[in-house]
């Protein structure tokens, strides 16, 4: 009896434990957005606004623009429209890995480096 109690939490657990996260990643193409990340020990914010070619972003009181490409639902490149510097010329891979709620959970990184990092978006709107 025990070994059946035993058999069906353990299968219980696997069931629950590969839950695939939720990607509706249609729901985040396009909108307001706000992004927050720790640089050299600040949280700082970036908002930012994208329709499906173009990104717009308001950082530190500068207004940013960049195009979008779109490579799947949950895939896209961002390349600045007016690159002030040779690293800013590099489009950046973003690749949305799960949604919850009004929340995405996203990695990118350079086009063809292979150094990814994380972040998390708000939709505002």
């Amino acid at each position: 009896m025990t070994h059946k109690i035993a058999t069906f939490f353990i299968i219980l657990f696997f069931l629950i434990s590969c839950k695939t996260p939720e990607r509706d990643c249609e729901n985040f193409k396009t909108g307001e957005f706000s992004f927050e990340e720790l640089i050299e020990g600040t949280l700082v914010t970036t908002r930012f606004t994208r329709n499906d070619t173009l990104e717009i972003a308001y950082f530190n009181g500068k207004i940013d623009s960049s195009s979008v490409r779109w490579i799947n639902d949950c895939e896209f490149i961002v390349k600045k429209i007016n690159p002030k510097s040779m690293s800013e010329e590099k489009a950046v891979h973003m690749k949305i890995l799960y949604t919850e709620g009004e929340f995405y959970t996203f990695e990118y990184s350079l086009v063809g480096k292979t150094k990814k990092q994380r972040g998390t978006a708000q939709k505002l709107n």
